[in-house]
């Protein structure tokens, strides 16, 4: 008698459900998923194929097609997990008008900072959530943000305009008392300073104090946010000191500053060059500041072209990056395929263009640093990039090369349209045997839908039906696709061999493991959004 598993009929795809943006066929995430991919990679600024406008409309109607609770999850899931500004400062304001049982809960936990409170109060105030003034409840929550908050911690965040932190205070009207209710005169003289008002010197908290004394050109360097400084002229040495008082993410943004200042030259830079290298190599430090892997790249990316930042430096932050994508899995005894798209809609900027402060990182560069990462902690895993067909490697990938270097490689390859089916077809192509397939993409096939073996016009996605015949052939195979970007559909349906997941933070890498390892709950990445408390 035949064997029947090697000579069965491979299961058919479903049949798609929607267009993607590229005009391709597609399966429609739930409003639950849509909502999470959006929330863990939106931005509001515009992508390859949609406008920032486009992206603010459909995050609205997937926040009415749930439920609040779910909105609230989400929120709180894309701040302490995805680590993201406005979309969780969004989706908070969104509660203050359609959810504000949950909002108490959720507003301390995501309105963290000065930046997230402006945040929250500039998307109130346009009324694009239903309602432009704040209102009592919303009002309170502000009000208790400042008195939670010490005098030089509010001082300390009253960076950043549009609105400033001096325009919520006039706005919300925060009591100068602190939590306990107790009257403090140093607050309500930094609160008058702060919008403008004459105030007793004197009353002000002492770091302020220091601050105005140094801009009338008495006294030290004050210990303050440096941003505070840079309109002031400052020589050398003084310059030296505010790097010597970064703070770990203030180092990564501005080394080409220091550069620009002097900091790694003259008697002391080779010093200096020591001790900020030392500092951003930190694994505390850099657990600390939840840096996103991709930013480590940005940062290398503009301190490897900048004349006068030392090579200790730009080392230093390739061995940063081996320490922020510690959390991906190693996976032994598992075959791995990775598949990054390098197709020309990955050309675009991961976190959106936005005139004047679009990132230099793109999807491509993304995708390759993810992959990049699997190989090293994975290095018998196999690399299979594609665009409107499987890439070809000019040559072998070494495993253990830096994070850095692999990235770089495989974000140089060409280029073309977007066939996602091409790696599995590939891969089934010559009977390829694999454990864990993992796409890094933004899900937009449009460019291999001649080759779905349906005859129906709304049959499976050529990638669906590549998967079918993939894993008929490997038994207990899985497949995860990562999507980087905002948008409302994917190539392959979640099942129980299928993760649909977004982002572009090392949660990802959790997820996976957890995938992988068949530690997830039976709604993936959804049933972790789910366990959120709120």
């Amino acid at each position: 008698m035949s064997n029947k598993h090697l000579f069965a009929s491979a299961p058919k795809a479903p049949f798609t459900s929607d267009t993607n943006e590229a005009g391709g066929k597609a399966y429609a995430f739930s409003p639950q998923g849509a909502l999470a991919q959006y929330a863990v990679t939106g931005t509001f600024n515009g992508t390859f194929y949609a406008q920032a406008k486009d992206q603010l409309e459909k995050t609205l109607q997937l926040c009415s097609a749930v439920s609040p609770d779910f909105v609230a999850k989400t929120a709180l899931y894309t701040r302490e997990r995805g680590f993201m500004k406005d979309m969780p400062a969004f989706l908070t304001a969104y509660l203050a008008a359609h959810g504000r049982v949950h909002l108490p809960a959720v507003f301390p936990r995501v309105i963290d900072n000065g930046k997230m409170l402006r945040n929250f109060v500039q998307i109130i105030r346009s009324g694009v959530v239903g309602r432009k003034s704040l209102g009592t409840a919303p009002k309170r929550l502000c009000q208790r943000w400042f008195q939670s908050r010490s005098p030089e911690a509010i001082f300390r965040q009253s960076l950043g305009n549009d609105p400033s932190l001096s325009d919520v205070i006039k706005l919300v009207r925060p009591k100068p008392a602190d939590a306990a209710g107790n009257k403090d005169a140093a607050r309500a003289a930094l609160y008058g300073w702060l919008i403008g008002k004459d105030v007793t010197e004197t009353d002000l908290p002492k770091i302020v104090q220091a601050f105005e004394a140094f801009k009338k050109g008495e006294g030290d360097l004050p210990d303050v946010p440096f941003e505070m400084l840079t309109a002031l002229v400052l020589d050398d040495d003084k310059w030296q000191s505010i790097a010597n008082n970064m703070s770990w993410t203030q180092t990564r943004m501005n080394l080409n500053t220091l550069a620009r200042h002097g900091v790694f030259a003259g008697k002391r830079g080779e010093a200096m060059a020591s001790m900020i290298a030392g500092r951003l190599r930190n694994p505390d430090l850099i657990r600390r500041a939840r840096v996103f892997p991709y930013q480590l790249m940005a940062a290398y990316k503009a301190a490897s072209g900048t004349e006068g930042i030392p090579a200790e430096v730009t080392h230093a932050l390739q061995e940063a990056m081996e320490i922020a994508i510690e959390n991906v899995p190693s996976l032994p005894g598992k075959k791995i395929i990775l598949c990054p798209d390098v197709s020309g809609s990955m050309q675009s900027a991961v976190t959106g263009n936005r005139k004047g402060a679009t990132s230099s990182v793109r999807c491509l560069d993304v995708a390759a640093l993810i992959s990049a990462a699997f190989l090293r902690r994975n290095p018998s895993a196999e690399i299979v990039p594609f665009s409107d067909d499987v890439v070809p490697l000019p040559r072998r990938i070494n495993p253990f090369d830096s994070v850095m270097t692999n990235a770089a490689f495989l974000a140089s390859l060409p280029s073309g349209g977007t066939a996602c089916s091409a790696p599995l077809r590939h891969l089934n192509a010559k009977g390829a045997s694999g454990d864990l397939v993992i796409y890094v993409s933004d899900n937009q096939s449009w460019s291999d839908f001649g080759r779905s073996k349906s005859g129906h016009p709304r049959g499976g996605t050529p990638m669906a039906e590549e998967w079918k015949r993939f894993s008929l052939r490997n038994p207990g195979a899985k497949l995860v696709l990562v999507d980087l970007q905002p948008y409302s559909s994917t190539q392959v349906q979640d099942d129980a061999d299928v993760l649909n997941i977004g982002g572009f933070s090392d949660v990802v890498f959790d997820l996976v493991s957890l995938f992988a390892r068949g530690e997830l709950g039976e709604g993936h990445w959804i049933s972790e959004i789910e366990k959120m408390a709120v």
